[in-house]
């Protein structure tokens, strides 16, 4: 862990530990500038997103979207669950994998990935709702991002605006499988939210080590190798000159899931390949000396003032190891403007709240 980072942390654990516990002398606003991990319990995929302010977090769980919304992440297992479209009911698509909400031109978009009945088939579909709160209004299909001229497995979708233009990030497969599956990271330009008006560009192949474990310490596995590089996220470093994609490595039953980086010169093409350098070592990994494993699909959102950044995870723990949570934690910054996302902290270690809550 960086000195920095874990100078912050420890000082944080015992200034919160003394004011909480010193004495008898709980001061109740001490308590309420603080929070543990995990932020939230439910185990299903859970998508966060911040817009004026507001954070929102999606769910897809039992082929149903449920939506969460606060102003403050630490309070997530205190919002109320609104489901904003039964997808099976609707559509008649089955196996909903983290659905992403996202405002592009005024309106709500949810990019999902389902398919019917084989998981093999998964593909990206779009909803939409002109409302002004997600919440209200009604989402009705858009349509299925066609990713390629194959219709190859498609999942994790991630659309962002750069540079005036609009991206899809996802996880999918090249080809279909033979005999190992490969999930590797592609990015494409997109007319729309539901339509690419270029070819898709692979710019991350899961070839590391770090990135190819795929059985468990228990012996769990899958009926045959699966090598992964998913849930990417697109950031734009405030500070610095380069952007960045972080993603998850490895499968999630492993235990060894991690977070990987790409990186690319603010500027540069992001339909090149040759753009994107990818950090050789893992960036955000398990720490068994804290129990936490497996920690991925990362996020990394601002605080509601702005002024700060928090990556928004999941993890499992060595005492509930295939039960994945919720987790956030503050995103340290080297002088040029690098994040450096440090290492999971254990839960319950008191942590401050985000600026201006």
């Amino acid at each position: 862990m960086p000195l920095a980072i874990k100078t912050y942390l420890t000082y944080v654990a015992v200034f919160c530990l003394a004011a909480l516990y010193g004495c008898g002398r709980q001061d109740p606003a001490d308590v309420e500038r603080y929070y543990t991990n995990p932020v939230f319990t439910f185990t299903d995929n859970i998508t966060p997103y911040f817009h004026e302010g507001t954070y929102y977090f999606l769910s897809g769980h039992g082929d149903k979207i449920t939506l969460y919304v606060t102003r403050d992440p630490t309070t997530l297992s205190e919002a109320e669950p609104h489901m904003v479209f039964d997808v099976r009911e609707r559509t008649g698509l089955m196996h909903i994998w983290h659905p992403y909400l996202s405002n592009i031109g005024g309106k709500w978009y949810i990019h999902f990935s389902g398919d019917t009945g084989n998981t093999d088939d998964h593909q990206i579909y779009v909803l939409v709702n002109p409302a002004d709160d997600p919440r209200e209004g009604e989402f009705t299909m858009a349509g299925r991002v066609s990713t390629d001229p194959g219709n190859n497995w498609a999942i994790h979708s991630c659309v962002f605006e750069y540079r005036g233009e609009l991206y899809m990030l996802w996880s999918g497969w090249e080809s279909r499988r033979v005999f190992a599956e490969t999930q590797c990271i592609f990015i494409a330009r997109m007319a729309d939210p539901w339509t690419l008006s270029s070819e898709r560009v692979m710019i991350s192949r899961p070839l590391l080590e770090w990135e190819r474990q795929w059985m468990s310490p228990q012996g769990q596995r899958s009926a045959y190798p699966i090598y992964v590089n998913e849930a990417p996220w697109f950031f734009n470093s405030p500070d610095g000159k380069y952007v960045y994609i972080f993603y998850s490595a490895s499968a999630m039953w492993t235990q060894f899931m991690t977070v990987g980086e790409l990186s690319a010169f603010k500027g540069s093409d992001l339909l090149d390949p040759q753009s994107w350098m990818k950090k050789p070592e893992p960036v955000f990994s398990r720490n068994l000396a804290d129990g936490v494993l497996g920690p991925g699909y990362p996020r990394i959102l601002p605080s509601p003032d702005g002024t700060e950044h928090y990556l928004f995870y999941m993890a499992g723990s060595t005492s509930h190891p295939n039960r994945r949570t919720v987790r956030m934690q503050p995103v340290g910054f080297t002088d040029d403007g690098r994040p450096v996302l440090g290492e999971p902290v254990a839960e319950y270690t008191p942590l401050k709240k985000p600026s201006g809550l």
